[in-house]
């Protein structure tokens, strides 16, 4: 790790917000297994969303969908990008390694690296840090929530879940809020088959399943129904303590739709102890 650095505030979000920057690349904090960036609300002690990108994406431009996290920095919390490994064997694209042949990181090391970065940087409140992720890291979200719950208070993924063979069984309990689209083509909720048959995404409410279960839920039945905006949810309750699960599904295809910002946080802030 980088032994001197420099932190500077510009501006933005109408003066609300304030870009953090270490290092000499402005906007990007570098730990020793990665790169991340992040947006700080004007408050002390925030609360963090760690948000990962997709396949063929990046951090930086994460941070460039002012329609995701403006509302968060405007709802108080700090919003980091980490930036994927990335990929020789395709190139130098950039993605997670959350499946066998994926890369050589330990990822659920490198995002607890970032965090505590952030934490001794920035002062972000280290008991509330929520993990998201749009398709392939939505993926990496699940992956990680499976095999270790605990490392982060929430999992919100979005366009992401498994992949064939599903998991034998996760831990839990875990607090999961899964938004997909109902249109998505990329992710499909049955899932498809990529690399000539090689890799095949998993089903979406197969992937339901595996967290009912892991939650100890007494019943496949979703305890409630409600709509959000143009957000359909369903959500399942009398399962262990400290658990959470809900599913929202929109009518839009694969991308982070218009309003998952303030409806996530309106879920997280509705936990007990959040």
């Amino acid at each position: 790790m980088k032994t001197h650095y420099w932190v500077s505030f510009c501006l933005a979000v109408a003066g609300q917000a304030a870009l953090a920057a270490c290092g000499p690349d402005e906007g990007t904090c570098e730990t020793t297994s990665g790169e991340y960036h992040i947006e700080l609300p004007d408050a002390d002690n925030p609360p963090l969303v760690v948000f990962l990108h997709g396949y063929g994406g990046s951090g930086s431009g994460t941070m460039n969908n002012r329609g995701m996290v403006a509302p968060l920095i405007a709802r108080g919390y700090a919003v980091m990008a980490p930036e994927g490994l990335e990929r020789p064997d395709r190139g130098g694209t950039k993605s997670w390694n959350f499946y066998p042949g994926f890369g050589d990181r330990d990822e659920a090391a490198f995002l607890n690296e970032a965090v505590e970065d952030a934490v001794q940087r920035f002062g972000i409140d280290s008991d509330r840090v929520v993990l998201g992720g749009f398709s392939a890291g939505g993926f990496m979200v699940n992956y990680l929530a499976c095999e270790a719950p605990e490392t982060f208070s929430a999992y919100v993924p979005v366009s992401g879940g498994f992949w064939r063979p599903h998991p034998e069984a996760c831990e839990g309990p875990v607090r999961m809020f899964h938004t997909h689209g109902w249109t998505d083509n990329v992710v499909p909720l049955e899932g498809r088959l990529l690399g000539g048959g090689m890799y095949h995404q998993g089903d979406i409410f197969a992937g339901l399943e595996i967290w009912r279960i892991a939650n100890e839920c007494v019943d496949t039945k979703p305890s409630g129904f409600s709509t959000t905006g143009q957000f359909m949810r369903r959500n399942w309750m009398g399962c262990a303590e400290g658990s959470a699960l809900e599913f929202a599904l929109f009518p839009g295809g694969h991308t982070v739709p218009k309003g998952w910002a303030d409806m996530m946080v309106d879920w997280y802030e509705g936990l007990p102890g959040s």
